[in-house]
């Protein structure tokens, strides 16, 4: 039987997306990537808080275009990917966003020392029910749906190349319109959102990056 390909003794951990990977409106600690390293170390599990690559409004072509300009230097024992929402937020085609997810998985891969193994994709929320999107008349049924079909193209591409895909978009939607889930902007998550994000994420990451055995 074949080893499993060990994870750098290091943990660095690299953490690529878009507002909901950066946190807009919270501090970094209360991000879900944060929150996530941090309920891994309380597991016995050595990875560091992440190197982020995220900003408010990134496409999957800017995250892309963002990579080359900061070329993170691998091996990283496991790398986050969640991009897609300002995707459909712009009505970008699904088409394209399939083909530039694709590539950006196999960059994620290549970056955990080409291991899908070490990779990690969360869905992407849904911005429709909160009260940002009803202030500006937004379609919630419309927008529900193309982030679903958003979701489905993600989720298969992850198949395909054996990579974990965590869905967090049921959490985004039971309460997610709640003041407690929200910052004051009304559209982004609040650390208490991202802490059932990381909650999900945690068991999938613990499976990926299991604490190392005693002698």
């Amino acid at each position: 039987m074949m080893e499993p390909t060990p994870y750098p003794t290091s943990g660095r951990y690299l953490a690529l997306g878009d507002s909901y990977t950066v946190g807009e409106g919270v501090p970094a600690p209360e991000t879900w990537p944060y929150q996530l390293a941090a309920a891994m170390r309380a597991q016995g599990i050595g990875l560091e808080d992440p190197q982020v690559i995220a900003t408010t409004g990134w496409t999957t072509d800017e995250l892309a275009a963002a990579l080359d300009e900061a070329a993170p230097h691998g091996p990283f024992a496991l790398v986050s990917l969640s991009i897609g929402v300002n995707n459909q937020y712009r009505g970008r085609p699904l088409a394209e966003y399939r083909q530039q997810f694709e590539q950006l998985l196999q960059r994620a891969i290549a970056l955990a020392a080409e291991n899908p193994a070490r990779v990690l994709v969360l869905s992407i929320p849904d911005w429709g029910i909160t009260p940002y999107a009803r202030d500006n008349q937004r379609d919630g049924l419309q927008i529900a749906q193309e982030i679903n079909d958003f979701n489905a193209a993600a989720h298969a591409c992850c198949g395909d190349y054996g990579v974990a895909f965590v869905d967090i978009t049921t959490a985004s939607r039971i309460g997610g319109d709640l003041p407690a889930m929200l910052v004051d902007d009304g559209l982004h998550p609040s650390a208490q959102m991202y802490r059932r994000w990381a909650e999900l994420a945690l068991p999938v990451a613990v499976r990926l990056l299991p604490a190392p055995t005693g002698a």
